[in-house]
């Protein structure tokens, strides 16, 4: 199967010399892992080396907005792919936390102008979570990661 990000152009986005963060959020432990190791592929497949590649994990995803922000901070960083898992239950702490960490890395990610791959799944169910992170159906974690690659692109002269 073709990802998504891959669809428009036809290739890869080249990670070739560009520094890439991933936060996730490990609630989720399988899930964590899934999503993790589809962003892990889709750095190798863009060419980013072993060395330019970090790994951080938080408790949860209202955690990822602060951790991408420090991330960034540092300096050391072309773009960061945030991954998580949010879903729905019984209470509405589900409203919260989704809403809340998707506006926090889009306001990280408007205010650095670092680009932030958005690889939190939203579901109503674990078996939906379950269906978007696994590298064999969804493999969100891998879309994430095309995805901040593909914006360091965005607005590069030449």
């Amino acid at each position: 199967m073709k990802p998504a990000a891959v669809a428009a152009s036809g290739r890869l986005p080249d990670g070739k010399g560009r520094r890439v963060a991933v936060v996730c959020a490990e609630f989720y432990p399988q899930l964590a892992a899934w999503l993790e190791d589809g962003a892990r592929r889709a750095l190798s497949d863009c060419g980013v080396a072993d060395a330019d590649r970090t790994f951080v994990r938080v408790p949860g995803c209202f955690e990822l907005p602060l951790a991408a922000q420090r991330l960034i901070a540092s300096g050391k960083f072309d773009a960061v792919v945030a991954l998580g898992v949010v879903i729905r239950g019984e209470t509405p702490h589900f409203e919260y936390v989704a809403g809340e960490c998707a506006g926090g890395l889009m306001e990280v990610q408007l205010s650095t102008g670092v680009p932030i791959g958005f690889g939190v799944l939203t579901t109503e169910t674990e078996a939906q979570a379950e269906a978007r992170a696994d590298p064999r159906r969804g493999d969100k974690g891998y879309q994430a990661a095309l995805a901040a690659l593909a914006l360091l692109g965005v607005g590069d002269p030449g």
